[in-house]
């Protein structure tokens, strides 16, 4: 009887490596031994046996899960669901691969471990709520946006190789018009085959660019609407439109409270500073190299609206520039300021 009692006052600390099909789990008790490893299917059945088998050690303090955003996205969600605290866990430790070899049990044990001594300790997202949803959108939208420019350069790639007489016609065409004309070719049944297969191509080129634009348009509303109802605060920033303001929430995600601190989400934008010196130049910093590149690029485009068209802004640069600042270096700078007033207007729960 007092063991039951030990066993069920245990600790238990999981690992998850996950993989498209079969997730493969490991539990460690409170010092770090091991206590088993087992896989499950990646179904709902497959995610409660996982939870009952990790229960099954004692009880569940975290469980640390590789790629909560793909592959461990619907465990993370089934776990956080049943109160469980789910922490992100990075690809497995490369100097202990090395000496191990590599196999699933093994990176299950190596995300345990990672959860249980606090190296991995970012809080997953929830992915359940609205910007979940605008993260869904921007997918569908950034592929768009890709197929639009593809199909445009395809049509100038052709124009310039066309017979004379198309290419004279086409020549010189902005985008609008350029669609607008291809789409009203019709090639003749008699003539010139290559001609009638040129005006073939462009003509079905502009009917997709003439798709892809009302795909966007649509996107784009549905986006706004989104953006509109959880953060209009975000929106009414100098410089915020709703590409960027797309950016910056699903960067935070669904759960931005899961960031300790405005620096913490400094650095997830990968615009903290970090020492960098040594010695002699003790005193030199660098910005983070890493962190999230959609939001970076976001605050990015921000400050080179201010730079342009916010008078405040604009005297700063100027300012610095003549204390002997270089442009990378000052648009860095206001790249943080930026990240600092971003975090005040993030939504919270």
């Amino acid at each position: 009887m007092a063991m039951t009692i030990v066993e069920a006052a245990r600790s238990v600390t999981g690992g998850v490596d996950t993989h498209l099909d079969v997730h493969v789990a490991a539990a460690l008790d409170s010092v770090g031994a091991l206590l088993g490893t087992e896989a499950f299917p990646t179904t709902p059945a497959g995610y409660q046996a996982l939870l009952s088998w990790l229960e099954s050690h004692g009880e569940v303090a975290k469980v640390g899960v590789e790629g909560t955003g793909s592959y461990g996205a619907g465990l993370s969600k089934f776990l956080a669901r049943a109160g469980i605290s789910v922490v992100e866990v990075n690809r497995p430790n490369r100097e202990e691969r090395r000496r191990s070899g590599k196999s699933d049990p093994l990176d299950a044990i190596e995300a345990a471990r990672s959860t249980l001594a606090g190296k991995a300790k970012s809080i997953a997202k929830s992915k359940d709520g609205a910007v979940e949803a605008i993260r869904a959108l921007v997918v569908a939208k950034r592929s768009a946006r890709v197929a639009r420019t593809a199909a445009l350069t395809q049509m100038r790639h052709l124009i310039v190789s066309a017979p004379d007489q198309l290419r004279s016609r086409m020549r010189g065409l902005n985008v609008r018009t350029l669609t607008a004309e291809a789409a009203r070719l019709r090639p003749s049944r008699h003539g010139e085959p290559v001609l009638a297969a040129t005006k073939a191509a462009l003509s079905s080129l502009a009917h997709r660019v003439q798709g892809l634009d009302d795909e966007l348009a649509e996107l784009d509303g549905r986006i706004e609407a989104l953006l509109e109802a959880l953060c209009p605060d975000l929106l009414g920033l100098f410089g915020v439109g709703p590409d960027t303001a797309a950016a910056l929430v699903v960067c935070a995600g669904d759960n931005p409270e899961r960031l300790r601190s405005e620096p913490a989400w400094a650095h997830l934008c990968g615009v903290a500073p970090i020492k960098t010196g040594s010695g002699q130049t003790s005193g030199r910093v660098r910005f983070d190299p890493a962190g999230d590149r959609q939001a970076n690029a976001a605050l990015w485009r921000i400050v080179m609206v201010r730079i342009a068209h916010d008078p405040e802004t604009t005297a700063y640069f100027l300012r610095k520039v003549k204390e002997g600042r270089s442009k990378p270096e000052i648009i860095r700078l206001l790249k943080r300021y930026v990240a600092r007033e971003v975090y005040r207007y993030l939504p919270r729960r």
